[in-house]
C-alpha cells in the first residue's frame, strides 16, 4: 500500500527573469515586466508530497515533523525574503523561473529523504500560476 503525505509551506522572494547573454530588448520581449532590472516579488506557496509505503512499526510514510523540518531548512530558510538572483547560489547562473525554482526545491528536499520515498513538489507563483515537478 502506497500513500502520499503532503506539507504546505510558503516563502516570499524577489527575482528577475533574464539571460545575461541577451540584450535588454530581447529579455524584455521574452520576459516582459518580469525582466524589471529592479526585480519583483512573489508570495510563493509550496506543496511537497512524499509517497511511499506505510511503515508497519510507526504507521507513517514519513513523520510530518521531519518533512516540516526539511522544508524549513532547505526552502524557507534558504529562499524566504531573499533575492533569488543575488542571494541564492543555485540561481547564480540559472534563470529563477517557476519551473527552475521547482526543480531546485525538488533536488534540495529529495536529497534529505530516504531513497525509497518518491517526491513531487508543486510551486504556486501566484494563485493561478503553478508548476509541478516529480523528478521525471
Amino acid at each position: 500500500m502506497r500513500v502520499t503525505v503532503s506539507r504546505k509551506a510558503h516563502f516570499n522572494s524577489a527575482h528577475r527573469l533574464y539571460r545575461k547573454d541577451w540584450s535588454f530588448e530581447k529579455n524584455n520581449e521574452i520576459f516582459g515586466k518580469c525582466n524589471n532590472p529592479n526585480y519583483h516579488g512573489h508570495n510563493y506557496e509550496l506543496i511537497a508530497s512524499v509517497t511511499g509505503a506505510i511503515d508497519q512499526e510507526t504507521g507513517f510514510v514519513i513523520d510530518v515533523k521531519i518533512l516540516k523540518d526539511i522544508i524549513k531548512a532547505e526552502v524557507e530558510d534558504a529562499f524566504d525574503h531573499k533575492n533569488l538572483n543575488l542571494d541564492v547560489p543555485e540561481f547564480k547562473d540559472l534563470n529563477p523561473t517557476a519551473e527552475n525554482i521547482a526543480v531546485v526545491i525538488y533536488n534540495k528536499i529529495k536529497a534529505k529523504l530516504k531513497s525509497n520515498l518518491e517526491l513531487e513538489v508543486t510551486l504556486y507563483e501566484t494563485p493561478r500560476n503553478f508548476v509541478s515537478y516529480s523528478g521525471k
